[in-house]
Parts: C-alpha cells; structure tokens; sequence
C-alpha cells in the first residue's frame, strides 16, 4: 500500500440543536425532519499514524470462527485472526485483509477489531473515515455493540450498524439498528446509495449521531436517515424495547460470506483490503 497516498482532512463536528428539513442528494427518501444535536468534544481518535499493531490501549481482537464455531451467527467463512497479514497499520491507515486461504479448518482469513472493554461510550457522535473492497462475498461493517452482552445476549444488548456494505453493490451501504423484536432480517434498516460513485474507489466518512431517544445516520455529512424510540415501537407493532441507552463498544471488520452477501464466486479477487483513516468519536 506504499503507493496510496494519505489525504487528511480535519474537521470539528458542531451542529445546532434544532429540527430540519433537508432534500437527500440520493437516491433513498429521507425523513421530512429529523433532530440534530451538537457534538463537539472529541473524547476518542484514532489516525493510525503509527505502523505497526493497532494501538493496544484502544483495540483488541476477536478470534476463531465465533464462540459457537457458526460463522460469528450469520455462517460467515472466514478465521478472524490478529496475525500482520490481516491487520496492520502502515502509511497511516489501518489495514484489514481478506485472504483466500485455508486456516483452522476455514478456506478465508480476516480481522475483526473492537474497542470492547477499553473504549465504551453511550451516545455522541462516531465516524470513521473508510475505503473498502470490491467483490461478491466480501461484507465490510463499521458498527457497535452493547457492552453488556455477557448477560444480556444479544439482540438485548444492542447493535447499531453505522455502516454496512455488500462487495457486489459497490454504490450502496446501510445504516440498522438491532434490538428486541427487531434484529437479522427484521432490523430498522435503510439504504444510501452513492450517485456517479462507488465505495470501493475513494474514501468516505461513515458516522452517527446518537442521542438519548434517536439516532442519526450519515454519509460524508448527508443525513438520511432517524431512528426513533417511536419508530422502534411503530415497526414491532408496540413489542420492541428501546435498548440504546448504555455504552456500546466500536467494531471494525471484514466478514466473508454468509447469510447476507452469500458467497464469493469464480471472479472474487483476494486479497483485498478495508482502509481505515481515521475513527473519531464526540461528546456533547
């Protein structure tokens, strides 16, 4: 990856608290309004501006093929490893790399990384500066998890999915919230889609803001979608149970197959990698 060459723009996430009325420059329907709070105090930040491991004191990894040895629930094909050559960080990025290759009875090895038990944080905003890669198979994900999945399993726990992406819709991601009768297929969830765009040719900025009774779903600052305590009730059908209101922790990873992208055919490329640039989190 010597040859990328690293562009960084800072910018300080400030925004009025007020309710707005915006036209989506997507092509998804946005909310007709939709609450934005100000987040501006930065409390955590990562430029993986040292090569190397990624910074201990805020990753650790997850390992194997799931504690139940099913493909981490969703019958994913890869052995998530913490080995260089699948994460790493060089020429400040962080690097997660799919390979095609067999390990511990798996034919695919990747990375998922996560903040579990050294950042946890409930509400603010958290973004993240991401390239990923292209192919059917390949199912990238930015995302948190409640940190109390020890003894409420999930979908109790929470799970918001700040960003999911598909390797063979290269022009798509989306954004879901998981919880009590509403999780896998049944999830809150919706799609951006990136005009005259792909996401696996540049980077761009993934990021939430998440309040006490909402969250706000964004892509390089284009709002496009809420979620609401009342939208969690409207979809069960009065049956789910708002549980975003404790610390989640970050995950980053690179998943292969499974229930959702299926598998990857004859003209997967491996390897690839997810670039990170930089992952940010505000308070208010």
């Amino acid at each position: 990856m010597n040859n990328i060459s690293k562009k960084r723009i800072i910018k300080i996430v400030g925004r009025s608290f007020a309710l707005i009325s915006f036209l989506m420059m997507a092509s998804c329907d946005p909310d007709e309004t939709q609450t934005v709070a100000t987040f501006d105090k930065l409390v955590m930040q990562d430029e993986f501006d040292t090569d190397g491991v990624p910074n201990s004191a805020l990753w650790t990894y997850d390992i194997g093929t799931g504690p139940n040895n099913d493909g981490w629930g969703n019958s994913e094909l890869q052995y998530y490893t913490d080995r260089p050559e699948n994460v790493t960080v060089e020429n400040g990025y962080l690097l997660i790399t799919a390979k095609e290759e067999a390990l511990n009875g798996s034919n695919y090895t990747s990375a998922r990384i996560k903040t579990e038990g050294l950042f946890e944080q409930a509400y603010g905003r958290f973004e993240a500066r991401i390239r990923v890669p292209y192919g059917k198979g390949y199912w990238p994900a930015f995302w948190l998890l409640g940190n109390d999945c020890d003894q409420n399993a999930w979908p109790q726990c929470g799970e918001i999915d700040i960003m999911e992406y598909l390797g063979d819709m290269p022009t798509t991601v989306f954004g879901s919230a998981h919880g009590p009768k509403f999780f896998a297929e049944n999830a809150i969830s919706k799609e951006y889609v990136l005009q005259n765009d792909r996401f696996d040719t540049g980077f761009h900025v993934f990021g939430i803001e998440w309040a006490p009774d909402y969250i706000n779903y964004y892509v390089d600052d284009v709002l496009y979608q809420q979620i609401t305590k009342e939208d969690v009730l409207e979809e069960t059908n009065g049956e789910g149970e708002w549980v975003f209101d404790h610390p989640f922790y970050i995950i980053l990873n690179v998943a292969i197959g499974g229930d959702l992208p299926g598998s990857p055919n004859t003209d997967t490329v491996f390897p690839q990698t997810m670039l990170v640039d930089y992952v940010r989190v505000y308070q208010k």
